[in-house]
């Protein structure tokens, strides 16, 4: 079996269609595609019932890719101990994180990581939804929350705090609120439908003092709290933030600063089988370091 065919087939079962598994592969759609049928044809069997909406598994094909995702998950596993059999720390580490964090806290800091280790090459995934660690899909996960898989080596490193957050643009317009009983005066945006929260109870502020479970009807939502950054610095409405997203961002304030949302805990996550390899504990090292200062 054709080990560049298998890797493609394995690419786009993981994508579900040809259009995702071109962007991964850097292969166009008709490549791909011959690729899949040669291997069908090499198999002669048929991997994948096509349809409307994308690929779906045959009963063959799906036996062929919990094969395959089983081998070159080892094959990574080896890759990695054979790069930190060096004396330094080398090769590449795919971090995964929220978009949030990634872009306003991680980003700035990585070029200072990447001067200390100059052997490594770092790859960062912004994406709200957890990635599977256990198919490498990133070596490490920055969540928000506490990771859903209970298998993965995972430890507390920051807590995030919130609060309800507006621009001066905005509060100039309609007025600063000095109650909570004036919120209801103010327009709101909320966390939207799609990507899962990163906060446990994003509604809080559209809940604040108002009694029998009901709440704030918003203006505007948005499925990102970078989004929700955004359009609170336009001037939409107000909305809750975490705290550390607002720094540096000009002419953004607290509104009612002496209220707190619900806290996050943020957790540092990466699978058993890299426990001891060094990128992992360079990485793990340069960011608890960094979150040693943590004032948000």
């Amino acid at each position: 079996m054709d080990w560049d065919k298998l890797k493609i087939f394995h690419a786009v079962a993981e994508a579900g269609n040809f259009t995702k598994a071109t962007y991964i592969l850097n292969l166009s759609q008709s490549a791909i595609s011959r690729q899949i049928q040669s291997l069908e044809q090499e198999l002669k069997t048929q991997l994948f019932e096509r349809h409307a909406r994308g690929l779906s598994l045959t009963e063959n094909g799906e036996y062929l890719f919990k094969t395959a995702h089983e081998v070159i998950s080892k094959l990574k596993d080896v890759e990695s101990t054979l790069m930190d059999k060096k004396d330094k720390p080398s090769g590449k580490l795919t971090v995964t994180t929220v978009v949030s964090f990634g872009t306003t806290w991680l980003t700035p800091r990585i070029q200072e990581f990447m001067k200390l280790n100059p052997e490594m090459e770092i790859e960062l995934v912004f994406d709200d939804k957890e990635l599977d660690l256990s198919t490498r899909q990133a070596d490490i996960g920055i969540w928000a929350r506490r990771p859903k898989k209970l298998n993965y080596i995972q430890k507390k490193l920051i807590d995030i705090h919130y609060h309800i957050y507006g621009s001066t643009k905005y509060l100039e317009q309609y007025g600063h609120p000095k109650t909570v009983s004036e919120l209801n005066k103010h327009k709101f945006i909320s966390y939207g439908r799609g990507a899962p929260s990163p906060v446990f109870n994003p509604d809080w502020a559209l809940k604040l003092g108002i009694k029998d479970n009901k709440k704030r009807k918003p203006v505007m939502k948005v499925n990102s709290v970078y989004g929700l950054l955004l359009a609170v610095r336009s001037g939409v409405g107000l909305a809750a933030l975490p705290d550390y997203i607002t720094v540096s961002v000009p002419n953004i304030v607290k509104v009612l600063p002496q209220i707190e949302g619900p806290k996050t805990e943020a957790y540092f996550v990466y699978p058993e089988s890299l426990k001891n390899t060094a990128r992992i504990i360079a990485f793990r090292n340069f960011l608890y370091t960094k979150v040693s200062k943590w004032e948000f």
